[in-house]
């Protein structure tokens, strides 16, 4: 059974910063492109910022210059560091992550998965 389990949410004032970090657990053979959405209360989830397997990096308007995603693939890991948060920022915070995994006799399939999220919340 494959999991995303994120962390590093909070509350912070405006300005501040958060680091939050996303743990892929299970038998995995391996993880693809790895993602970070929000979803703010009646707002649609939105993506913020994704990593390829290879480091390829793309962000969102809003998260450019102020947010950081990164991965260490020994780890399963990926992190989003957010700098100069402000209160629009303020959401529930998931994990998304494309992972392979073994189905038997030499098969593997590729599926996508999701964490349960994690709450920031940034005060003005």
């Amino acid at each position: 059974q494959v999991q995303l389990v994120e962390s590093g949410g909070g509350l912070v004032q405006a300005g501040g910063s958060l680091r939050l970090s996303c743990v892929a657990s299970g038998i995995i053979q391996g993880i693809g492109s790895m993602r970070w959405y929000r979803q703010a209360p009646a707002k649609v989830r939105e993506l913020v910022a994704a990593i390829t397997d290879t480091g390829t990096i793309n962000y969102a308007g809003s998260a450019k210059g102020r947010f950081t995603i990164s991965r260490d693939n020994a780890k399963n890991m990926v992190y989003l560091q957010m700098n100069n948060l402000n209160p629009e920022d303020t959401a529930v915070y998931y994990c998304n992550a494309f992972i392979r995994t073994a189905q038997g006799m030499g098969n593997s399939r590729l599926d996508e998965y999701w964490g349960q999220g994690t709450q920031v919340t940034i005060s003005s």
